[in-house]
């Protein structure tokens, strides 16, 4: 992606490229998630740059729907909708797999580079998870989601690593943790 900035200071999307003023940072909010919310993280997976970028297979729409259906009806997982300047830009949520506390988030491919996923993620951290130690599982290829962990204060817990066993997809992950 590559930050312009026009001489009317608001931005564009152009061939697949964000353009604008990177210098008014968006205003960032959480919120409970909404029913109107699943078909713009749909949109948001199955976007086929994005999707490479956090090395996770697209869902199609019934599986993306049954999905969000289960993890919306688990009261162990906490769910927001990330909205940037008035529009929904992603989602970020956190749940409990094998005996671990997991954080997770998906940010739209249109709103990279603008700093939302480090305000929501800084928010969330403070408003909704207060639960210490809490992991995020990173494709070792996602310089940015990394970049966006460690501004939070994760830092790579390359013991956990050691003792994964290898991916059942066969892409390799870092994992951060935050507050061990």
């Amino acid at each position: 992606m590559r930050a312009d900035r026009g001489r009317t200071g608001r931005g564009t999307v152009r061939q697949g490229e964000l353009t604008g003023d990177s210098s008014t940072p968006p205003e960032v909010r959480l919120r409970r998630v909404e029913d109107r919310d699943i078909d713009v993280f749909f949109g948001h997976q199955a976007d086929p740059v994005a999707a490479e970028m956090a090395a996770f297979p697209s869902r199609d729409a019934a599986q993306f729907a049954a999905h969000w259906t289960r993890i919306r009806a688990d009261d162990t997982t906490v769910l927001r909708t990330i909205v940037a300047d008035g529009r929904v830009a992603g989602n970020i949520g956190s749940w409990g797999q094998d005996g671990q506390r997991l954080l997770g988030y998906w940010i739209g491919r249109e709103h990279w580079g603008r700093g939302i996923a480090t305000r929501a993620l800084a928010r969330f951290l403070a408003e909704e998870e207060p639960v210490r130690p809490v992991y995020a599982h990173v494709a070792v290829h996602n310089a940015g989601s990394m970049r966006v962990l460690e501004k939070a204060g994760f830092r790579r817990d390359r013991e956990t690593e050691e003792h994964m066993p290898p991916p059942d997809d066969g892409v390799p992950e870092f994992v951060f943790v935050l507050g061990a």
